[in-house]
């Protein structure tokens, strides 16, 4: 699972930085929220919770990691996705699923938590 969490943190890196490039490019600050999120959740959180699975198999066979897993990466790029639509104007009722992605995603990061506080000494 730590392999796949870092395989998969990579993407939002890459995601990131393209759209950081592409707002100073276009002098269009507008997503820094979406851009911000994509980094620090995606490509900074899930590249961590990667190297501690790797660093402690342990954890990453608990069921906390499982429902982790799934949570944050479902709920991340739900509320990505759907805040960069609001940003964009397609209607507030994106506003929606910001939230239950916010929601599940912060679910998700506390379900990490939990896993990393009970299973390392």
């Amino acid at each position: 699972m730590g392999n796949t969490l870092i395989k998969i943190a990579i993407w939002y890196f890459l995601i990131g930085v393209t759209l950081g490039l592409y707002m100073s490019m276009a002098h269009n600050y507008n997503l820094t929220g979406v851009h911000v999120h994509v980094n620090l959740l995606g490509w900074v959180s899930l590249a961590i919770t990667g190297i501690l699975y790797n660093l402690y198999p342990k954890l990453a066979q608990t069921t906390s990691a499982k429902v982790h897993f799934w949570l944050h990466n479902l709920g991340l790029p739900v509320m990505m996705g759907a805040l960069t639509l609001v940003i964009l104007g397609a209607g507030e009722i994106f506003l929606t699923f910001v939230a239950i992605g916010g929601i599940v995603t912060v679910l998700g990061i506390f379900f990490f938590g939990y896993n990393v506080l009970k299973h390392i000494d």
